[in-house]
This record gives C-alpha cells, sequence and structure tokens, in this order.
C-alpha cells in the first residue's frame, strides 16, 4: 500500500478532475492471468487453463463480448468495478466481522493509574473525534498525494467521508454499506459508549453547543457508575454483532419485532462511532495480546461483547492500558484508518487535556442507558453467538514482532523499493516454511481514480520463486552474485506488478468485473471462471498489506483463509514491524515458525546485500540470533 503526504487543503469539488479508473485490453489481462498462474499450479492443470483461458479471448467470443459490456458500464459510472468489488469483498463475505474481515490500529500501552485516567484518556480522544469530524463536515482536510511509486499524483477523498456516517447492515444473504445523508435540521449529534456489555448515548451536542472536553469526561464519569449498578444490567446484546453475518441477520430480524430493540438499534446505527469501555483483560499487556484482544476483545468472558461490530470506528479504552480502534473495513482502506488515528494521537499528544480551564454546559442531561427487550429466542442466539466468538479467540494464533536487525533506510541504501523487499522476503518465508509457492494477495490503492478502493499486487511471481528456489537449495552451484541478480529481478517483477495495479492494470477486478457481468446478463458462468486454476486464484493463502505509520502503533488482522496467514508490516527507518496471524486449527501453518523463518530470511536477504554491495552499514549477526530467538519468546501463544 503506498504511503501518503498531505499538501495544503483543496475544495472536495475540485477532486471531480481524477480520471477514471481505465478498463485494462482482454488480451492484456488473460496473458497476465496465465503468467501469474503457471508456476502455482501443476503442469497439467495449467495446460488446460490455458486452453479454457484462449477460448475465453477467441476473436468474436465470451470475452470480448463481456469485455465491450464492461466498457460501456465504464461510460455510465463513475468506477466501473467498485458495485462488484464492495459485494465480493465485503458485503457478500458471509463470516464474522471480529478477526476474518475488520483490522485494528494498536496503540501504545497507556500507563492508567486509576480508573479516571482511562475515562480522561477517553474523554481526549472524543474531543480530537470531533474536531476531526468538523475538518471532514467542512471540507477542510487536505489533499492526499501518493508517495512512493508514481508519487505527486492527486488521490480520491471520498473514503474519508465514510468513517463516521456510514454502517454495515447485516442481510440474510448480502449486507448493505448504509451511508447516513445529512438532512436540513440534523438531529443532536450522539457516539455510542460501550461499557460492562451495555451501551449508552452520549450527545456530544446539547443546546447547539458542542460538549467540551471536561463535560465529556463529566458524562463518562456518570457512565461508568451507570454501568456498575448491577440491577439495571441488560444482556450482553453486542455479542450478537461478532456472528457470521446470515446469523446476525436472523438475530436483528428477531430484535426489531420489538418497539423498545429497534429505538436501541436506530441510535446505534446513527452514532458517529462507538467508544469501548473495557475492562482489564487480565493478561500480560504485550504487542501480541493487545493486537489479538483488539480484534475480538478477548472472547464472551472479558470484551468480546463490548462491542457492535458493525459500525466503522469503535475505539477501544481499556482500563489496563490496552488501546487501539477495530474498524469495519467495508467503507474505508486502512491508509485512511492510519490518517485518521495519526490525526487523533497527534491532537491527543500536542493538545493537553482542557478538563479543568473550560467552561461547562450547567446540569448536563444524564446520558441514556439502551434497552432492550429479550424474548427465550433471543437469548438462545446470544448463548450461541459467544460461543462461536468464543472458538474464534481460541483458534487466532498471533505474533506481533519487532525485527530490529535494520529497517527501510538499509533496503533504500540497496536501491531497492522497501515495499518490494518485504514482499520478496515474505515469499521466501513462506517458501521456507511450507516448500511451496501460493496465491498472494497485496492491497494496492488505486485512489488515483475517481471512487477508487483498491486492486491486488499478486506477489507471487515467478521471478520471486526462482530467487527463493535459489536460496533455499542446499545442492544450487549458484554464486552469490548470480542470487543478488536473481534477488534484484524479483524486487524489478514485483515493483513492475505494482506499477501496473496503481494505474488501473491489475488483473483481479478486471475478471471480477468480466465474471460480475456475465451474471448480470444471465449468462452461463464462463468455463474460465469455474476452472480450479481460477478458484485457486482467489484462495489467497498469504494475504498481506503494508501498512506505515508516523506514530507509535501499528495495524492487525487476521488470515483470509483458513490454512492461511494474515501478514501485515510497518517498515521504520531502523526496524520493521510484523503482525503475523493464522489458525491453531489447521495443522499447516503457525505464526511463532512463520516469524522464525521470517528473522532468518531477512538475516539472508542482508547477508547477500552485504556480501555483494559492501557501501551498506554491516549488522552483527549476534543480534540476529538474538532476533530470531525473542521472535520464539515473544509468539502469539498466551
Amino acid at each position: 500500500m503506498p504511503v501518503l503526504e498531505r499538501k495544503p487543503s483543496r475544495d472536495q469539488e475540485d477532486l471531480s478532475g481524477l480520471p477514471k479508473l481505465p478498463v485494462p485490453a482482454l488480451q492484456q489481462t488473460l496473458d497476465l492471468y496465465l503468467k501469474c498462474m503457471r508456476h502455482l499450479v501443476p503442469e497439467e492443470q495449467f495446460n488446460r487453463t490455458k486452453i479454457i483461458t484462449e477460448k475465453f479471448g477467441t476473436p468474436g467470443g465470451m470475452g470480448e463480448l463481456l469485455q465491450k459490456k464492461l466498457l460501456e458500464r465504464k461510460d455510465v459510472k463513475a468506477n466501473w468495478v467498485y458495485d462488484y468489488w464492495l459485494e465480493d469483498m465485503y458485503l457478500n463475505n458471509r463470516l464474522a466481522l471480529p478477526v476474518n474481515s475488520s483490522p485494528a490500529m494498536v496503540f501504545p500501552k497507556q500507563n492508567f493509574r486509576a480508573q479516571s485516567d482511562a475515562l480522561r484518556f477517553a474523554a481526549h480522544l472524543i474531543s480530537g473525534v470531533l474536531e476531526y469530524k468538523c475538518l471532514l463536515d467542512g471540507h477542510a482536510l487536505p489533499l492526499d498525494y501518493a508517495r512512493g511509486q508514481l508519487a505527486g499524483t492527486p488521490l480520491c477523498m471520498e473514503q474519508y467521508y465514510r468513517l463516521f456516517t456510514s454502517y454495515r447492515l447485516p442481510g440474510p444473504k448480502t449486507d448493505t454499506l448504509v451511508a447516513q445523508k445529512s438532512s436540513v435540521m440534523p438531529e443532536p449529534e450522539h457516539i455510542i459508549v460501550a461499557c460492562k456489555n451495555q451501551f449508552f448515548v452520549l450527545d456530544v451536542v446539547i443546546n447547539f453547543r458542542r460538549l467540551n472536553e471536561r463535560d465529556l469526561y463529566t458524562q463518562l464519569q456518570k457512565i461508568r457508575k451507570m454501568a456498575e449498578s448491577e440491577e439495571e444490567r441488560l444482556p450482553p446484546i453486542g455479542v450478537l454483532t461478532s456472528d457470521g453475518r446470515t446469523e446476525w441477520a436472523e438475530s436483528r430480524s428477531l430484535l426489531v419485532k420489538d418497539s423498545t430493540n429497534r429505538d436501541s438499534l436506530d441510535m446505534i446505527e446513527r452514532c458517529l462511532c462507538l467508544v469501548c469501555l473495557d475492562e482489564p483483560c487480565g493478561m500480560e499487556i504485550s504487542d501480541t495480546n493487545r493486537a489479538m484482544l483488539m480484534l475480538h476483545g478477548g472472547g464472551k468472558n472479558k470484551n468480546g461483547a463490548n462491542r457492535w461490530y458493525d459500525k466503522p470506528m469503535q475505539f477501544v479504552v481499556g482500563a489496563d492500558g490496552c488501546c487501539g480502534v477495530v474498524c469495519e473495513h467495508s467503507p474505508f482502506e486502512g491508509i485512511v484508518l492510519v490518517q485518521c488515528t495519526e490525526y487523533l494521537l497527534k491532537y491527543m499528544r500536542g493538545s493537553p487535556s482542557k478538563l479543568v480551564r473550560a467552561a461547562s454546559v450547567s446540569e448536563l442531561p444524564a446520558p441514556r442507558r439502551l434497552r432492550w427487550k429479550c424474548s427465550p429466542e433471543i437469548q438462545a442466539c446470544l448463548t450461541a453467538s459467544a460461543d462461536k466468538l468464543q472458538r474464534l479467540v481460541e483458534n487466532l494464533d498471533m505474533n506481533v514482532h519487532k525485527f530490529s536487525g535494520y529497517g527501510k533506510e538499509f533496503i533504500k541504501k540497496q536501491k531497492m523499493s522497501p515495499d518490494a523487499y518485504i514482499q520478496v522476503a515474505l515469499q521466501f518465508t513462506f517458501y521456507r516454511c511450507h516448500g511451496r509457492p501460493v496465491p498472494t494477495y497485496e492491497s494496492a490503492s488505486i485512489r488515483r481514480f475517481q471512487q477508487g478502493r483498491v486492486d491486488n499486487i499478486r506477489s507471487s511471481t515467478a521471478e520471486a520463486l526462482a530467487f527463493v528456489k535459489a536460496m533455499t537449495d542446499k545442492k544450487s552451484s549458484l554464486t552469490d552474485a548470480e542470487k543478488m541478480e536473481k534477488l534484484r529481478d524479483a524486487i524489478k517483477a514485483q515493483t513492475n506488478y505494482t506499477i501496473l495495479a496503481i494505474t488501473g492494470m491489475g488483473i483481479d477486478n478486471h475478471l471480477l468485473g468480466l465474471r460480475e457481468i456475465a451474471k448480470e446478463l444471465n449468462l452461463e458462468k464462463p468455463e474460465i471462471f469455474a476452472d480450479e486454476t481460477y478458484i485457486i486464484s482467489n484462495q489467497f493463502i498469504l494475504s498481506t498489506s503494508q501498512v506505515p505509520t508516523t506514530v507509535e502503533m501499528f495495524c492487525c488482522y487476521g488470515p483470509v483463509v483458513p490454512n492461511g496467514y494474515g501478514a501485515c508490516y510497518n517498515p521504520q527507518s531502523d526496524h520493521i514491524m510484523f503482525c503475523v496471524s493464522s489458525f491453531h486449527d489447521s495443522p499447516e501453518t503457525s505464526s511463532d515458525m512463520f516469524v522464525k523463518a521470517l528473522v532468518e530470511c531477512l538475516g539472508e536477504m542482508q547477508d547477500l546485500c552485504q556480501i555483494c554491495n559492501t557501501q551498506a552499514k554491516p549488522c552483527n549477526s549476534t543480534e540476529r540470533t538474538e532476533d530470531a530467538s525473542k521472535a520464539v519468546k515473544n509468539g502469539g501463544k498466551t
């Protein structure tokens, strides 16, 4: 994912000048598809795929018809792939949101000495959210420009405007991304505070005046006190949102039969965001544990029900200093989450807490607890959802590792792209662990175009495979210089594919568009999309993303297939943060094993660079051995 720079503000309306996403040439995509898959499937299977693909691309054939329809669609839509992509990537996916879909940003551990410190932190954070919301409402957010490959291009800002105004509504077969439309007389804005699995309405505008930080702190104190009242305690309805999407849609249809529940759902669905005041988790607050707790809350006996997963932004403030934000991914990409979160952390660092000085609204009305009426059917749903969340919690295998051998400065000295280098390292690591290459996903921003979201960089290139084979084959007679040449070839192939993807020439969105337009036309599914190779091509056993930050925090997410890995990384000048996830119930995967191999592979790549290029600063090999043992010691099993 390319990093960003911010330039002075420009009005949002100017962005209509962005170009439309192009539709790549059909033959270009088909040729690239075959090139991407040739080394990932057996030869006999590939030969069948080649025949099927060539038939699809014949002049006057099915491919040409669908391509023509896609080009017509491009003429009438701001972005021809957006709706197809949103449904395929998110809304049609029936898996539970926590771990499987919703990423989290993990803040540095906070040192709260008392409960009041956590509430002060939350009040300060809410103040920052309201400041940021003002920037959004006034279209005063600075315009993003791309950095990295093809730097300087202005980027589409549309995703930012969904941060606090959207909601993912569950459906029996597909979800709906609901966007709030601002009315002439907007109702008082509110956030929802979750505390002890209870939900409270916190109005942030009262009598046409925005609450200051002192008022917010006062209201949070009241909420904390109300939540501790045992006789008032209601069932943990939030746990229903952690279930599979179809199951949650069914539970929700039971809830809405009662008007009390309908009112409560309406308040949650229309809120700006959630603030989750979490209880202490009773675990060591390591990077790995904080990452897991952000993703799933620790399950039914910890803070797993103190959430509402359909809302895009949930800020978590744990009494034990475990803080961060978990986001519903369908409205926006990780880089938008990073920009918003960095603004908030810088705001909190740069503007001292204003609890004492500000004048207060006299006699603030007490925050309101949301009420729920639970039938025996809903009680049964709560039990089932809580049990499923617990299984997900126990299944997640996470290892967050700070690789301190070197960072992006060393890689840049080799005249290599840090992102491409790390992607090749991940291919090397997977091959060392599992002895084969697999389809790999790396998100590539296409925000250079109107309504642009992402396409996929297929990092498992033939050139990367040639390099990792050269590095792992004990019988290889290749010299270090020849291995270095293969590394440079792999990095060049990765960089070239990245440029294709970010300029709208990747294959994944194009193939998806061809597949979906055939469905729209009620045509029989083209053979290319029923072919086993195409199915394998979309099973991303390695799901990766670069999420760089300029303040101390990191991003994490779960794997996207049962036998896969999630690998999120944050390259800094002298170190790289890696968040590696997998599932315990897969006999093939282990996050500890992957991280240990990753440290070794990064070390071997550095050694190779140093042998072939003496300009780079040497790294003590003893440090690296210590780093590898630390990777195992700090592993994700708790």
